[in-house]
């Protein structure tokens, strides 16, 4: 394997030397470079760097001066676009200022390897004694742990230590990551953990001595900590579909499973009785229809545009583009699921219209949107902010927008409506199945009572198709001759 140690430096003359002649000599038997970038220092760091180097000829080591300074956020995109584009495996992140001990970055390496991890972060917080007599100031001591716990909790992670600056990357899942639209300030080793989270990338940690000296901090603590508390929760929101940062978008199973809290699949299952025949319209992998299948026994047939795998046992699946056609015999099933479709249509009044005259008066429909009237976007639209995602109420893939209002209407002309229900956001996608996301669903609840269009996340509706001016006929000439006799 081939690696990377990369130094960011800025006005380090006092150390970097020291920091260069403690790289342990056992690295020379792997495939290794050294990397300085000094961010456009106003000492002497890139002349004392160089002179080092011309004394350690031995030493395979590149030293590069930035004309202007890009920030510590900024620096590393340099090393790791340098990493990648020379072809290297690992990358290793040093601080110029000593205050990670470089004794140990053979074991670290080592460590990362062996685990197979695409990120390893040598944790301080592992051993929390050793943290305070390394020296690490006591308002750092709690900051770590206070901040450290809760971005575990926003984000669903169970690290020692967000904090470090002592970590070691792997190149090939690098490479995935957007960490080129990252911050140019502190915060930018946050975001490429949580990019690192987002796309289920292994995160190993391996615990490390502290140290600290008279190194300079430039770190401004208050700023610090609102910038990973907003970018952990940003990230929270994304998953809910509310927010979007492209940074953080990644491939993941775009229709999760909600049925096991209050969401439009569990809803709408509960509407669907034992031993009925369901069709679901879009249905996408059907992990939901779980409950229908083998607890109520009920029939059950797929409508998508591409084939899914199974992650149940359906009874029948169709292939068909709802924009061109409908499902076959359509009108043989007891209800028509269509959770979450109509606004992925690029024609939803002519799609209702020929549903109409393909279904009977004694079918039940059930659909189901996003609200774009849900509060969060109002404040959005409020100060002037829009945007479109890869889920949630401002999916990308969207042809409409409705609320409570318009998607009545939709169905007004041809449906009887049954049922309307506000749906509250899915905060177990976001946070995880535990008691804080079943009491944030509580509260929505209770909002949603209060006004529906304000704090409904989405819509669900259940229809009956209005009876044809031929059905009414017929009844009207049935009872007629009945009444005659």
């Amino acid at each position: 394997m081939k690696h990377l140690i990369f130094i960011v430096a800025y006005n380090h003359e006092n150390f970097i030397e020291n920091v260069l002649n403690r790289i342990p000599k056992s690295l020379q038997k792997e495939k290794y470079e050294i990397l300085i970038i000094d961010d456009a220092s106003i000492d002497k760091t890139f002349k004392i760097a160089n002179e080092w180097s011309k004394k350690n000829k031995n030493i395979n080591i590149t030293i590069l001066k930035n004309n202007i300074n890009y920030g510590y956020g900024g620096n590393q995109k340099i090393g790791m676009q340098y990493a990648i584009k020379n072809n290297f495996d690992t990358l290793s992140l040093l601080h110029g200022d000593g205050q990670y001990k470089p004794e140990i970055i053979h074991d670290l390496i080592k460590h990362h390897v062996k685990n197979q991890a695409s990120l390893t972060l040598g944790s301080r917080m592992i051993h929390k004694k050793n943290a305070l007599k390394g020296r690490m100031p006591l308002y750092k001591f709690f900051g770590n742990i206070i901040l450290t716990k809760i971005q575990n909790f926003i984000l669903g992670t169970n690290l020692s230590e967000f904090h470090t600056g002592y970590r070691i990357y792997s190149i090939k899942t690098l490479k995935k990551i957007k960490f080129e639209l990252n911050t140019n300030n502190f915060h930018f080793d946050t975001e490429i953990i949580i990019q690192h989270i987002a796309n289920k990338f292994k995160i190993s940690e391996y615990p490390i001595p502290t140290y600290y000296g008279n190194e300079i901090s430039y770190v401004n603590g208050l700023n610090y900590a609102f910038n990973i508390l907003r970018e952990s929760f940003s990230y929270s929101l994304q998953k809910l579909g509310i927010f979007y940062k492209e940074k953080y978008s990644y491939n993941f199973e775009k229709y999760q499973d909600k049925s096991y809290f209050s969401s439009s699949h569990s809803i709408a299952i509960q509407q669907v009785k034992k031993n009925s025949s369901v069709i679901d319209l879009g249905s996408s992998n059907a992990r939901y229809l779980y409950f229908l299948k083998h607890n109520q026994k009920c029939y059950l047939k797929t409508a998508n545009k591409f084939i899914f795998s199974k992650n149940l046992n359906v009874d029948e699946e169709e292939i068909v583009d709802l924009d061109i056609n409908l499902p076959t015999k359509i009108n043989e099933f007891d209800y028509v699921l269509l959770l979450d479709v109509i606004e992925h249509l690029k024609n939803p009044e002519d799609f209702i219209k020929k549903l109409f005259y393909e279904t009977k008066h004694d079918q039940k429909i059930i659909a189901s949107t996003g609200n774009i009237a849900f509060i969060v976007t109002r404040i959005m639209l409020l100060f002037g902010y829009f945007n479109y995602g890869v889920r949630g109420i401002l999916d990308k893939t969207h042809t409409r927008l409705f609320t409570f209002s318009s998607f009545r209407k939709l169905f007004s002309s041809y449906y009887e409506i049954d049922i309307v229900k506000g749906i509250p956001a899915p905060f177990p996608l976001a946070f995880g199945n535990n008691l804080f996301s079943n009491i944030l669903i509580k509260i929505n609840i209770f909002l949603i009572y209060l006004s529906k269009s304000m704090f409904s996340y989405q819509i669900l509706i259940v229809l009956r198709p209005k009876k044809t001016l031929n059905s009414i006929l017929k009844e009207t000439l049935d009872y007629s001759n009945k009444i005659k006799t």
